[in-house]
């Protein structure tokens, strides 16, 4: 498993969150430990099928976790624990994000502009091809790739 800023291995927390998740009928969608300033935060990002994540769903699983966690001893420096929902723009970060999102609109930013001179790409997501190449739609159905080496995020795409 991956190790995030701290030292800490994300995936033993990321066990104990998701099968407290799944008993509450809500989803694990991304789990992140990360420093602000002087601060340590662990990131609880929750979705539920058919979205609608709550405060409640949000508050419930904060109170579920936090003993586990605590427990099992993780984390040796004090962190503020944080849950919340993805947000209509949410990050696909994960191989089981663009399996959920396929058919959706994304949004990618690049890390450099593209041959036409643009840097954010909006088109219908088809999927993830081998976890290398991001599949899209644009307007007129016609299918295209590009190098997931050469995004720097991915976006649900909400027009406002």
């Amino acid at each position: 498993m991956a190790k995030s800023k701290g030292g800490i291995t994300v995936g033993k927390i990321a066990g104990i969150v998701e099968a407290i998740a799944e008993e509450q009928g809500l989803i694990l969608w991304d789990l992140r430990y990360e420093k602000e300033g002087a601060s340590w935060y662990l990131r609880i990002i929750i979705d539920k099928e058919g979205g609608g994540v709550s405060l409640d769903d949000c508050e419930r699983l904060s109170r579920a976790v936090d003993g586990p966690i605590e427990e099992a001893n993780p984390i040796e420096q004090q962190y503020f624990l944080e849950v919340s929902s993805p947000g209509l723009e949410r990050e696909l970060t994960k191989p089981s994000h663009y399996e959920m999102m396929a058919g959706r609109e994304v949004s990618l930013t690049l890390f450099r502009p593209a041959e036409n001179g643009e840097k954010e790409i909006i088109a219908t997501l088809i999927g993830l091809s081998q976890e290398k190449t991001i599949v899209l739609s644009d307007l007129d159905g016609v299918q295209f790739e590009v190098p997931k080496k050469d995004v720097a995020v991915v976006r649900l795409y909400e027009e406002i």
